[in-house]
């Protein structure tokens, strides 16, 4: 009975796992470039039950060394494997903020942080006092040629990440983002966003400010090539990929698995004390 009690306590740490995971992908429904992640759980090995001293009822065949029969299979409750992050696309928001610059596809954006490169979808970008391109946090956005430094409303952004400065429209930041690729006579190519990818983007840890780290296990980065399945568009935002219906509805399964977790707790508690106090009297 106390195997019970263990396996019904090892699937209310499980779903407490699993209840932060979905409280934070709601807590972060708003932020952009958000990937959500999902608790993925594990059973322990199950153990292999077997008869002694049956006085031979069952044989097996001639030759076989496991000589006690086999009763079966039990489970011993599960227990945290990893929380997975769902890199699927979200839905993109019109800005007509030239600053504003969304991914299609995959691939990150590269960012300088005194840490080193970091990875990030949040294309909320900024200019500094010094003219360079930089997160809301004051990190350099990075070009394929480094730092990326620009005028204010005198850039555009094509679908290959190829930064243009424009000499013309230079009072109407909307202007610019409408502007067709017919229209850039005027204009001069400066960079190309850094947009990089991962062999393994699984494994790359998050390291809060939707920025990412890679590590041995997502491999090294390397360039994404662009315009074809992943394009960048300028005057967008990419939303988080959490769907807050789905996450509720999660959130409510949690509760009533961790419930019945907790029942079977009470249920063998409550079988141990009547084997103590009422078999024993026997």
């Amino acid at each position: 009975m106390i195997r019970g009690m263990y396996t019904g306590a090892s699937g209310m740490a499980a779903q407490m796992h699993r209840m932060d995971t979905i409280a934070n992908n709601l807590a972060n429904v708003d932020v952009t470039g958000y990937k959500r992640d999902t608790a993925i759980s594990k059973a322990f090995p199950e153990l292999l039950l077997r008869r002694m001293n049956d006085n031979g009822v069952y044989k097996f065949p001639f030759g076989s060394a496991e000589y006690p029969p086999v009763v079966g299979m039990i489970g011993t409750g599960v227990e945290m494997n990893e929380a997975y992050t769902v890199f699927s696309q979200g839905a993109f928001k019109e800005t007509n903020n030239v600053f504003d610059i969304a991914l299609e596809g995959e691939g990150f954006f590269a960012i300088q942080t005194p840490d080193g490169e970091r990875y990030t979808r949040n294309g909320t970008f900024l200019i500094n006092d010094e003219g360079v391109l930089v997160t809301k946090e004051g990190h350099p956005v990075l070009g394929e040629q480094g730092i990326i430094r620009i005028k204010k409303h005198n850039f555009i952004v094509d679908k290959q990440g190829r930064v243009f400065q424009n000499k013309t429209f230079t009072d109407d930041p909307e202007r610019l983002v409408s502007m067709e690729e017919n229209e850039w006579e005027n204009t001069e190519l400066l960079d190309k966003l850094k947009i990089m990818n991962f062999e393994r983007v699984r494994y790359l840890k998050k390291q809060g400010s939707s920025m990412w780290a890679s590590n041995r296990e997502s491999g090294e980065a390397f360039l994404q090539e662009t315009g074809g399945t992943t394009k960048v568009y300028q005057g967008f935002l990419e939303g988080s990929n959490v769907n807050s219906v789905t996450e509720m509805v999660r959130m409510i399964e949690v509760n009533r698995a961790y419930e019945a977790n907790q029942k079977l707790i009470q249920s063998e508690d409550y079988l141990s004390g009547k084997l103590i106090n009422d078999a024993a009297k026997f």
